[in-house]
């Protein structure tokens, strides 16, 4: 089974438990994940406050370009 095809496989696996149907037919993996993915709410990444880090070692995804 080569790469493609288990993207696909996992795809639609996780579309099934989701959908409770399979994926659509003329959907590839990446196009079954592209699908799923923008569904998801965006991400509210509140600053991690902790003694234990420094600012410095706290990384977080550059906001998208509008």
């Amino acid at each position: 089974m080569g790469r493609d095809q288990r993207i696909y496989e996992e795809a639609a696996a996780l579309w099934r438990q989701l959908y409770g149907e399979p994926p659509p037919q003329e959907a590839d993996g990446s196009l079954v994940l592209d699908l799923l993915l923008t569904k998801l709410p965006d991400a509210d990444y509140g600053r991690l406050v902790t003694p234990h880090l420094r600012p410095g070692n706290i990384t977080f995804p550059r906001p998208a370009k509008a």
